[in-house]
């Protein structure tokens, strides 16, 4: 259950930064409008991915907003290319560290 749960945020995670980063492209005059259309198709599918975790919707949102965290961490290495700091890192540690307690902490 914790790979697949850990692997359900992870995509959930892409397609909301497609969704966003997307917008920020044609906003900055590095894309065209275009890419408006699959950036609404990636946060639809962000929204359709969130409903499909097993857990309520608001320890959802807390537990995947540190998978979201290390994910753009992840993207600012791989599409920005900017080598994330050991700051950067802790702190990705730190939060990760969280949502394992959030997500898979036994419930009475």
């Amino acid at each position: 259950m914790i790979i697949k749960t850990a692997g359900l945020f992870f995509v959930t995670a892409i397609a909301e930064i497609v969704g966003c980063y997307l917008p920020y492209l044609w906003l900055r005059g590095k894309a065209e409008a275009w890419v408006l259309l699959p950036a609404a198709v990636a946060l639809a599918l962000f929204a359709w991915l969130l409903s499909m975790h097993p857990f309520e919707a608001g320890r959802t949102y807390a537990a995947y907003g540190a998978v979201y965290v290390v994910t753009a961490l992840g993207w600012l290495w791989a599409v920005d290319g900017v080598q994330p700091t050991r700051w950067d890192a802790l702190g990705g540690l730190l939060v990760l560290t969280g949502m394992a307690v959030i997500a898979f902490a036994p419930r009475g």
